[in-house]
């Protein structure tokens, strides 16, 4: 990134020292002064992939009415007004598309400066267009999608020559309902004339964006509430209320829990399910939701599930790891946040156990993070309950765990910067080690 006088930032390389970076890893040397470790990923995962610098491949494109049932489905509409009131305004000083992907890299608004939507149009940055990096290279918006977190690339950061004189900010937007990805927010200009301060000013977009949402989820959650109201008034036994995705909207008789963790793969036909926390549970289908009844203790169920329990940690999609339990009870399988998959792998890993300091270590470089770390450890202890043993933190060792990893090493879980993990895609890569009980 420049600075206002158009030198490079310190620790970062200056667009001809990318250039020249970029030049030396597209034929398959190393750089002596690599880029940044996310762009440099990013380019030898695309050289090897064998994506031409100079053409790309014919980005996949959706017709115009899949470009408006996409906006619908996304939810995505609700947050336009935020965005363009924060971003589309004259007070930035600086000539700017907003363009808004979804979760699939696909671009289904793109405004701003006439001039720029011209230039945009002949690279193919349009509406309809699939800005995902295996078709288009390294660029904002696929690198938000990879990454998960607010990114730019500046000029030569891009794989493609052609977007060297471009710039792009990019910031996902998640769901507050799943914690899903559910799109992308993306500003592009000029590489000489873009800010410093516009990364921020995406990645604050995208946080009001996420807040508008968690509104309209609270108003959902209050009106089943009030549907759910007369219902629990006649039933004599410990119930609750959740809607679609487990959030909870009234409880009778229960301790509070914020939201129940429901089977990935649906309810299926049957009308008993074993939940983490309550264990065996009666579920009845109610108005936009779920009435929930616990046939036994939660402590009993716990107990039951954690013997003969398997784990698997299925990381085999990018940025969708996923765990699935199975054990006397029952079994259930969710998603997995970024943080817990990353937390699991280790686990997984090294079943000995790590302390604290240790997956701080691993996580962060930075043995001091501790509270951090037993804060996500107490969050993953909801759902996992006797699975998780502490001093050290392990999977218990009656649990059998098995890890599913990607075809690709580079995309064991491609959100994580965690050194830990960079080093096992590094020894995956190399074929100097096989992942626990899996590929």
């Amino acid at each position: 990134m420049l600075n206002s006088q158009g030198a490079a930032r310190p620790g970062r390389l200056s667009p001809a020292e990318t250039a020249r970076a970029h030049e030396l890893t597209l034929s398959g040397e190393t750089p002596p002064e690599p880029p940044r470790p996310e762009i440099g990923d990013s380019w030898e995962r695309l050289r090897r992939l064998g994506l031409d610098p100079e053409l790309g491949r014919n980005a996949h494109r959706i017709s115009a009415a899949e470009v408006e049932h996409r906006r619908r489905a996304s939810r995505l509409t609700d947050i336009l007004p935020v965005l363009r009131s924060t971003l589309l305004t004259p007070t930035t000083g600086t000539p700017l598309l907003l363009a808004v992907a979804d979760a699939d890299g696909h671009v289904l608004w793109q405004e701003g400066a006439r001039h720029l939507r011209r230039n945009a149009d002949g690279i193919g940055f349009d509406n309809g267009a699939r800005w995902a990096e295996d078709e288009v290279g390294t660029n904002g918006i696929g690198m938000a999608l990879r990454v998960r977190r607010p990114m730019q690339v500046h000029s030569t950061e891009h794989y493609l020559r052609s977007h060297h004189a471009w710039t792009c900010v990019a910031a996902p937007v998640h769901d507050p309902r799943t914690g899903r990805l559910t799109g992308v927010v993306d500003l592009s200009g000029p590489a000489r004339s873009m800010a410093p301060y516009l990364l921020q000013l995406a990645a604050t977009a995208a946080r009001l964006a996420e807040a508008e949402l968690r509104a309209r989820q609270l108003e959902a959650l209050h009106q089943l509430r009030t549907v759910a109201a007369p219902l629990l008034a006649r039933v004599t036994e410990p119930a609750m209320v959740v809607d679609g995705d487990g959030w909870t909207a009234a409880t009778l008789g229960l301790p509070p829990i914020t939201r129940l963790r429901l089977p990935a793969e649906g309810w299926g036909s049957s009308e008993i399910h074993w939940l983490p926390t309550l264990g065996e549970c009666s579920v009845e289908p109610m108005a936009d939701g779920w009435l929930i009844r616990p046939l036994s203790s939660s402590a009993g169920a716990i107990a039951e599930q954690t013997e003969r329990a398997t784990l698997r940690l299925d990381l085999s999609q990018p940025n969708q790891p996923q765990l699935q339990v199975t054990g006397a009870a029952g079994s259930w399988s969710h998603a997995l946040s970024p943080r817990h998959a990353e937390l699991l792998l280790l686990l997984a890993v090294h079943r000995e156990g790590l302390s604290a300091a240790r997956l701080a270590d691993a996580l962060f470089a930075d043995r001091a993070r501790t509270v951090t770390v037993r804060a996500e450890i107490s969050r993953l202890r909801r759902y996992l309950g006797g699975l998780l043993d502490h001093r050290p933190y392990r999977i218990t060792h009656s649990a059998a765990v098995s890890v599913t990893g990607p075809a690709d090493p580079y995309d064991l879980l491609p959100t994580s910067s965690a050194p830990a993990v960079r080093e096992l895609r590094a020894r995956l890569l190399a074929g100097t080690y096989r992942l626990p009980g899996g590929t």
